[in-house]
C-alpha cells in the first residue's frame, strides 16, 4: 500500500451483503484502490449517485465491473442496473471495524491458500465465496 492513500468510514444499511456484513456494522475503505473479482467494493449506485453502495466485484464486463449481492434474496445489484462503471466505483472495502473486526481484503496468496479450507477460517480471513445465482 503506498502511502498517502486515503482511507475512510462507512456504515452498512440493508441486507445485502448479509452473509459477510450486517446492518449497522462500520467498516474501512480505501479509496482508489483497484478491484479484483471477489472484492467488495463501495461505489456510487448507478440510478442514484447520491447513495453509496457496498456490493461484490463478480467480474469486469464491457461497461465496467458487475456487482451482486452476498445475500441470495436481495437483487438490487448489477442484475437490476447492469455492470457499474468504473467512474462510479470508489473503493475497496478492507476490514469490518465494529461490531466483530474481520479482515475483507487478503492478498492474492492467502485467498488462494483459504479455498477448500472450513468455510469459517476462510470468512474469518475475509475470503467468502459470493452468491453464485443470476450470473
Amino acid at each position: 500500500m503506498r502511502y498517502g492513500t486515503p482511507l475512510g468510514l462507512a456504515d452498512i444499511a440493508g441486507p445485502s451483503m448479509r452473509r459477510l456484513l450486517s446492518d449497522g456494522d462500520r467498516v474501512l475503505v480505501r479509496y482508489g484502490a483497484p478491484l479484483r473479482p471477489g472484492a467488495i467494493a463501495l461505489y456510487r449506485h448507478p440510478l442514484q449517485q447520491d447513495l453509496l453502495v457496498v456490493k461484490r466485484a463478480v467480474e469486469r464486463r464491457p461497461g465496467g465491473w458487475w456487482m451482486l449481492s452476498d445475500n441470495p434474496l436481495v437483487r438490487t445489484d448489477s442484475r437490476e442496473y447492469g455492470a457499474v462503471p468504473d467512474e462510479l466505483v470508489l473503493g475497496r472495502v478492507l476490514l469490518r471495524l465494529a461490531p466483530r473486526p474481520a479482515w475483507l481484503a487478503p492478498g492474492r496468496r492467502l485467498e488462494r491458500a483459504l479455498r477448500g479450507r472450513p468455510e469459517w477460517l476462510a470468512a474469518r480471513l475475509g475470503v467468502s465465496a459470493p452468491f453464485e445465482g443470476g450470473l
